[in-house]
Parts: structure tokens; sequence; C-alpha cells
């Protein structure tokens, strides 16, 4: 048992090391990089008034929730997430649940908001049909995906972060750090611009 939980924590953190990503074009870049990008990214958008948009299946759709409630709470975004048990069954009833989120994305979004899809395999219909969806009402895509390297969601996004393993408990976690990681540092920054402003005040009283 021992070996096992020890193997269980060096693996997550090998995988930290393995994170990759890219952007709309496919091009690698590095894992900061990445960050810095979707920060600025979301920093940019939302000072403009748009919508964080997180979707997910399962354990992605407890952390889409979870952040939906970090980025408003925290971080004075607008941020959402389609969770609700009733809306989710009642379209999946009537709609197919490969419409799941690509119907409320329709209704929705709007130009300039920014999707981000989360799915340990990269495969969901439901999800890639909400990517589409995004697409079309002129929004913004931030992928996580897992398992295979060649899972289409990798592709879709303007930042695409992927992590090269089969394990949901690892894939789910590194995407979890991965979004606080991100609404820390666009509260981080608020911050520091904040106490810069009351610097700045303070010196011309």
């Amino acid at each position: 048992m021992r070996i096992g939980i020890s193997r269980y924590f060096s693996d997550l953190t090998e995988l930290l090391e393995k994170i990759h990503v890219t952007d709309g074009s496919n091009n690698t870049i590095d894992l900061t990089s990445g960050i810095e990008r979707a920060v600025r990214l979301i920093q940019e958008r939302t000072s403009k008034n748009s919508k964080i948009i997180f979707i997910g299946n399962g354990g992605s759709a407890s952390i889409a929730s979870h952040q939906a409630i970090d980025f408003l709470k925290n971080g004075g975004m607008r941020a959402m997430a389609f969770t609700d048990p009733s809306f989710l069954t009642c379209l999946s009833n009537d709609l197919g649940y490969g419409s799941v989120f690509e119907k409320p994305i329709e209704m929705f979004a709007d130009k300039g908001d920014v999707v981000v899809a989360i799915s340990s395999s990269g495969r969901s219909e439901n999800i890639l049909r909400g990517v589409k969806a995004g697409r079309k009402r002129g929004t913004y895509i931030i992928t996580m995906s897992g398992f295979k390297a060649d899972n289409p969601l990798r592709t879709m996004g303007d930042i695409n972060f992927y992590l090269p393993s089969l394990s949901y408990g690892h894939v789910e976690i590194v995407h979890l750090v991965l979004c606080h990681c991100i609404v820390d540092i666009i509260i981080e920054n608020r911050a520091s611009e904040e106490a810069m402003d009351e610097k700045v005040a303070f010196a011309r009283r």
C-alpha cells in the first residue's frame, strides 16, 4: 500500500511537468506562456464585460461549476456553468445529450465571451458540439483535456492544455490546478494594480 501511495504522488508530480500546451495554430508553447496567454485573454475579455462559460461532464462538470463560482465571487468576473440538474435533464431528454451544451451556448454566449471546455477524454460529443457552437457565436476557446494525444478537443481551442495520462484522477486534478492558477493570478494582478493606483493617488495628494 505504501508503495502505491508513493507512486501515486510521484506520478502526479511528474505529470505536472508533462502538461502540453498549444495555441490555435497547433504551435507548442511552454506552460508558463500558456497560462499567461489564458490570463491575458480572460482579463481582456472580462474588462469589456464578456462572460466566462465553463462546460464539462461528470467530474469535469464539478470543476466547471466550482470554477464558475470562483471566477465570479473571488475574481469578480461574469462566469457561468450549465450544471443545473433540471436544465441538463430537460435538454438531454428533449434534444439528446449531445446538445446539452450546444443549445445553451447558442442561447447565452455572446461574441467575445470565453468558453472553457473541460474533458478528460477530449472526445465527449456534447463538449465538442459546445465548442463548435461557441465558435459560431464568436467566442474564444480554452480547452483542457487528457488521455490520448489524438483527442479532437486538444486542437480546437485558441489555447489548449493537454495532459498525457489515462488516469481520470490525475487529469481532473491537473485541470483543477490549471483553473485555480489562472484565477489566482488574475486576482493577484488586480490586487497589484489596485495597490499601484493607491500609491499614485497618494503621491498626487
